[in-house]
This record gives structure tokens, sequence and C-alpha cells, in this order.
């Protein structure tokens, strides 16, 4: 059965003239819309839009499809537009403060209210998943998984990571050693960790250069967000998530220490209790959690 969602974003798109404008009318991302149009285009084995600088142009094929379409799902619109009512309750969410902020606050505070109250809890992966095993927490978002064979978890998003420096700090660095011998290049240089492991530098050294990172920690921060800022400041190095890192790079605040063809990816999980069904709210909640994670870029 098709999707009536295709035929709903598909006629945004002809009466709107273009993707973006689509897209911000149905509050999804243009990527989104664009593989929506795609998929329908692909089911109906025509083309329904010309792609141009200024927008789309409807096809002939797309003019007749609006015609028939349009007061069906005009007639649906009251109906369809209406999102479900969330749940009524609290549901308690664990995660690291920097991912909270940027990735599950904007995807969830649609939520909120009306019933519905969210509560956040702040820190490192292993004491959160500590806490959902004993039922202080109802859903973590980790970015390691989950061992605990009281929790199941899934897959939200990889992420891409960078090792980044101040400019002046970068320069410090050989660049001929750094080629031919990284490793021993980065091995002076202080660095910025997130943990006292230290689990992100260590992945990321061991992922590229087969050892661990030996510079001496200068600073440690478990916030991503604070680590950014002490990198800006040239306190040293450190490895971030491309999408946080990418604002400081295009700036000029900091410079790439180190460019990879591969760059390391590490996962963020979503995790639940095993045995204990959810709370209808819990379930709304990683449902809409799990829906916003696919259209989060991975930088």
């Amino acid at each position: 059965m098709r999707s009536l969602d295709l035929f709903a974003t598909f006629l945004e798109v002809y009466r709107a003239g273009s993707i973006s404008a689509a897209a911000s009318r149905l509050g999804r991302s243009q990527p989104s819309v664009s593989e929506r149009i795609a998929t329908l285009e692909q089911s109906l084995g025509t083309v329904l839009f010309e792609r141009g600088r200024r927008g789309v142009t409807p096809t002939a094929r797309a003019d007749a499809l609006a015609a028939q379409v349009a007061d069906a799902i005009d007639a649906l619109g009251t109906v369809w537009d209406r999102p479900d009512p969330a749940p009524r309750g609290v549901v308690r969410i664990g995660g690291a403060s920097d991912v909270i902020a940027a990735r599950v606050i904007p995807a969830l505070a649609p939520l909120a209210g009306s019933g519905l109250r969210l509560e956040f809890t702040l820190g490192l992966a292993e004491p959160l998943l500590d806490q959902l095993a004993a039922g202080a927490l109802d859903l973590v978002v980790s970015s390691i998984r989950p061992t605990n064979a009281a929790l199941r978890y899934r897959g939200l998003i990889d992420e891409e990571f960078v090792l980044i420096g101040a400019p002046a700090l970068v320069d410090r660095i050989n660049p001929e050693r750094l080629r031919t011998d990284p490793a021993s290049a980065l091995g002076s240089i202080p660095l910025v960790a997130y943990d006292a492991q230290p689990s992100i530098l260590r992945r990321y050294w061991r992922s590229q250069f087969g050892e661990r990172p030996t510079g001496p920690i200068a600073l440690i921060v478990p916030d991503l967000r604070g680590v950014l800022a002490a990198v800006v400041a040239g306190v040293g190095l450190s490895v971030l998530p491309r999408y946080l890192a990418e604002p400081a790079l295009h700036a000029g605040l900091v410079r790439k220490a180190h460019d990879s063809d591969e760059l390391p990816l590490n996962t963020l999980y979503l995790a639940l209790r095993a045995r204990d069904a959810p709370s209808a709210a819990t379930a709304h909640v990683a449902e809409r959690l799990r829906e916003r994670a696919r259209e989060w870029d991975v930088f």
C-alpha cells in the first residue's frame, strides 16, 4: 500500500514550487522531502519535477497527479496533520550534556507540555546506564554500547570524529613527522580530554595510529562543548564529533591536526530496560528520537 504521506509531500512541493519551501512548511529537513519525492517518482515510474536553480517545475504528469489527489489530501488534512496526542506522564532521560543539548532536546521539545514532562539527568554513559538498569531512568542516549544484560539498545546515528587544535598549536606539529610517524609527531602536544581514561582520544589514536596517546592531559571536562572551548583557547588538541567542530573549523578558530581518508566513527545508542515494557510515554519519546535521528547529519 502506497503511503499517503508521499502524496501529501508531493502536493506541498507542487504548491510551494521548491523543495526547501515545502520542507519548511512540513517541518522536515530538505533531504527528507527530496527522498520522499524520489520514492514517489520511483514508485510511479515517472519524473514529477524538473529541478532548477530557482526551485522545481512540475511536469505534465505532476499536473495530472495533483489534480487527482489534491481534493482527497485536502479533505484528510484536518485529520492527517493533527499529530497523535502525546501520552501523559514523566519520562526520565539520561545522556551526556552536549548530546542532550545539541541533539535530544531539539528533537523532543515539541513533545514537552500537554501532560508529558521530560526530566533529564546529565553525566557519563556508564553511570547513566547503571541508573537505567536500576530503574532510576527510563531511557539513556549513550555513547558506548550497553553490555548489561538487563538493557536492550539500538543504534541511533554514527558520528564522525576529527582531531583539532588551535591554529598556533597545530603549527607546532612537524608536517613531515606527522606524515611518516603521526603518533610520534603528536606525542608531546598537550591534550584536552572528555574523561580521565581518556576514552575518545584513545579510540581515535587506536584507530588511526595503532597505539595509545602519549601527550600530557592538560584539561579534563565531561562536556564536549567545554572540550571545544578549551581547544579554541589553545589548551591542547582534542577529538570531537565533526558536527560539533564544524562551525569552529569554518570560522578558522581551530584547524584539523590530522587528516584521515576514513574518519573514525562512534555510534550513539538508545538504551531501554530489557525486561520491563516501557510506559506509553517512554515508548512515544523513544520512537520520536529514532524518527528524528534519521534526519540528523553525521556532522
